[in-house]
């Protein structure tokens, strides 16, 4: 490739950029837009201002193409049929698709500060050889004319879903690749999610009248437009012609996603601080009647879940139906709509709270897909909860179960594989949606719940638009809870190492108890251990490890007797009660069971009153 001694050069060592520490890039987007719902294409004029806040000199840029997948042959073509275990919506439709139902970006000319550039297409991107070098504090302004064509709905973006939404129209213009403290981010478009530049953009978007428009941002003519989005009483100034010209604003995001219709409702409801939530759904009567009760809901969740991970950082939310499942973008999300109220709600939750981990915590999905995904599944057990059962325990969700089953499948990997590089597509999911959740969860039974939701907010109001990575999130945590922490961040991310902890023996020793604990497994943890007496008095023994450099407090108004560490060196550890064997009843390893232990067959003993025996484990 020809660019590669470029690529090379592009960047200095990643130990001199560490020198610097943390900055991102910038980048300001105008965008024109005339779209032909005619042929499904689109021409499009792009200004970028881009701002180079990096300590190097750059001297190539990428773009993502990311329509260009939707071809025969194409990456995610190949990798959509070589898989062990294809995603049903791709499988081999992307190698059947025609001429006219493939997707494509075409770029007509490209300069950047008025001059011409030399540019090669390589799949989903755009590799730019610059005339002159982008030198660290400097802007440049890249002007882009293109064509578009929209594919049929595949994968995330496309036309006519099955659900017969017209245009899903996300990930669709050229985008300028991350360029950060780990270099450029030009990865193609193989299956999974993305990373992009925080900036501004301003889009304005040429269609036929009758499409109704939702997405990412404010729209700023709302008069010349209508469709929902006009005050009651608003003096109109409908353009005559068969076209409408929306001009959409949004300011501090990385992404951009819209969708058209027809045949779209828009309402629009308030929640607290002054938010403004706009749902586009299909006007069919099947679907009405949930679409109306999902608001109520939506409101709701925005209020909670400002208040309990941080508040929502923009104006506007828009909850469109389209796209093939769900999936979220800056300020807005697609979800299919044709659904019961509780999937309804529920996927609402879940692409909601990405606002928080990955809109607003803009993590490289590609290289820690679980830092959003797992973040997410984690938040969204509680919102669901405070949604539909409000005293319910929510320190385990669901996905614990999930990752369970995933170390019983064999096909585990490390959570620390890049996305595209999992085996096997049940892998990835279960890593960065189950066993991503458990990392978060997990913690709260290491360092206490408190520490950790206080944690969770303090990461959101840190790092809020900007790029953390998981290190930066566990130095929140270490931060809040006096620990160290660095074992456990190694032993979940690089390692597949399971947790078993085991009651081994329990026996007698003058008028004390001796309790002796194994670790089955390679990972260690610290133990909470729970002993309930015949008088109804329950004991919680907290056993830290020396390599945490510190210990919980209690949760829950719930106190602790604290033992002297674990070290993990030990696969044993014992210590004495100063109580009879005959007083116990019942012996358990973490009750709560937010320890992802494998075989909880050996959490328990109950002890026969009369033989001090073992009844059960």
């Amino acid at each position: 490739m020809k660019f590669t001694s470029l690529f090379i050069l592009s960047f200095l060592s990643l130990s001199a950029i560490a020198q610097h520490g943390y900055w991102q890039q910038r980048a300001e987007y105008t965008m024109d837009i005339d779209f032909n719902a005619e042929n499904n294409q689109y021409s499009g004029n792009q200004e970028l201002t881009y701002f180079n806040n990096s300590p190097d000199t750059l001297v190539a840029v990428y773009f993502h193409l990311y329509p260009n997948a939707f071809q025969p042959g194409s990456m995610m073509d190949v990798r959509s049929r070589s898989i062990e275990d294809p995603d049903s919506r791709v499988g081999s439709r992307i190698a059947a698709l025609t001429p006219e139902e493939q997707g494509f970006i075409k770029v007509n000319s490209l300069e950047m500060n008025g001059n011409s550039l030399d540019y090669e297409v390589s799949g989903t991107i755009l590799e730019v050889m610059l005339d002159k070098p982008i030198l660290p504090g400097k802007k440049v302004k890249f002007e882009m004319d293109f064509l578009g064509q929209v594919p049929v709905q595949i994968r995330r973006s496309g036309r006519d879903n099955k659900e017969g939404v017209a245009y899903s129209m996300s990930q669709w213009y050229p985008k300028m690749a991350e360029y950060d403290r780990y270099g450029w981010h030009a990865d193609p478009y193989i299956s999974r999610e993305f990373h992009g530049v925080w900036g501004d953009f301003n889009v304005n978007i040429s269609i036929d009248s009758a499409y109704t428009l939702g997405g990412t941002g404010v729209l700023q003519n709302p008069k010349e437009v209508g469709h929902g989005y006009a005050q009651p009483g608003d003096k109109m100034k409908l353009p005559d012609g068969a076209k409408f010209l929306w001009k959409f604003k949004a300011e501090n995001v990385h992404d951009f996603v819209w969708a058209a219709d027809k045949n779209y409702i828009h309402d629009v409801a308030k929640a607290d601080n002054g938010l403004t939530i706009h749902f586009l759904y299909k006007d069919e009567p099947d679907i009405y009647e949930n679409w109306q009760k999902l608001q109520e809901y939506s409101v709701k969740l925005f209020n909670f879940a400002s208040a309990t991970f941080g508040q929502y950082p923009w104006s506007h939310y828009s909850i469109i139906q389209g796209g093939d499942g769900g999936m979220e973008y800056p300020m807005a999300t697609l979800i299919t709509g044709q659904r019961s109220l509780g999937s309804l709600v529920g996927v609402t939750v879940h692409e909601v709270m990405h606002s928080w981990y990955q809109g607003a915590l803009a993590t490289n999905e590609g290289y820690y897909p679980w830092m959003d995904e797992g973040f997410t599944e984690f938040a969204g057990s509680k919102v669901m909860s405070h949604l539909f059962n409000p005293d319910e325990d929510t320190r385990r969700g669901r996905f614990y179960d999930s990752y369970l089953n995933l170390v019983n499948s064999g096909k585990e990997e490390p959570m620390a594989t890049r996305g595209d590089y999992f085996k096997t597509n049940y892998a990835y999911g279960a890593a960065a949606y189950g066993k991503g959740g458990v990392f978060v969860g997990q913690l709260g039974y290491i360092v206490g719940d408190d520490v950790l939701m206080r944690s969770l907010k303090r990461y959101f109001n840190t790092w809020k638009f900007k790029h953390p990575d998981p290190y930066d999130f566990i130095r929140i945590v270490e931060g809040e809870s006096g620990m160290q922490l660095d074992w456990y961040i190694s032993y979940m991310l690089s390692t597949t190492e399971k947790i078993d902890y085991a009651i081994k023996r329990v026996e007698a020793r003058n008028n004390e108890t001796i309790i002796a604990l194994e670790r089955v497994e390679q990972m260690p943890m610290p133990i909470d251990l729970n002993i309930t007496y015949r008088d109804g008095y329950e004991e919680v023994i907290n056993i830290p490890m020396t390599i945490m450099r510190g210990e919980k407090n209690a949760e829950d108004d719930t106190k602790f007797t604290v033992k002297d560490d674990w070290q993990w060196t030990n696969k044993t550890y014992s210590f004495s009660i100063a109580r009879s064997i005959g007083e116990i009843e019942k012996i358990e390893i973490d009750p709560s069971q937010r320890m992802a232990d494998v075989d909880r067959s050996n959490n328990t003993l109950i002890l026969n009153p009369d033989t001090q025996t073992i009844i059960s484990n």
